[in-house]
């Protein structure tokens, strides 16, 4: 055996098929496209969502809603929530930096304080936004309340 008499495995091989070389062939005249219709034509592409003429599901389902490029979105953190970190960690101030460490928050959120559940520890509390409830029971607590 050498390099001039190496072949491929028997059956492992194909030939291609050559297709729209005439008559005799027997691949010729419509070359395996059929007859007429645009899928036989030259430089065919169909469309993305092209179903035939018929009216495509794109167009036929309605809009629906709309994007608010004003939204403000908020991570939620509940006083229960607050109140639990203050006793693990023996705290007296709860600031973005805090949370961040303590693994509620990641540094480019913003946080908007909730009122579920009760607060016993004289906080200090700094966040973005606070609900009514929430402000209220930090106060009653005798915490303060710090908007940024």
């Amino acid at each position: 055996m050498d390099l001039s008499n190496l072949k491929p495995a028997e059956g492992s091989t194909k030939t291609r098929k050559r297709i729209g070389r005439g008559p005799g062939s027997g691949l010729g005249g419509t070359s395996t496209r059929g007859h007429k219709g645009a899928k036989s034509r030259s430089g065919y592409k169909r469309k993305i969502g092209f179903e035939g003429g018929q009216m495509p599901l794109q167009r036929r389902v309605p809009k629906f809603g709309f994007k608010n490029i004003n939204r403000v979105e908020y991570k939620g953190i509940n006083l229960e929530a607050l109140q639990a970190l203050a006793d693990s960690q023996k705290l007296e101030k709860i600031d973005i930096d805090t949370l961040v460490a303590a693994g509620f928050i990641s540094a480019n959120q913003l946080v908007k304080i909730l009122g579920k559940g009760t607060l016993t520890a004289k906080l200090e509390v700094c966040a973005h936004a606070f609900s009514k409830t929430a402000e209220a029971a930090i106060v009653a607590a005798g915490g303060t309340v710090v908007k940024l």
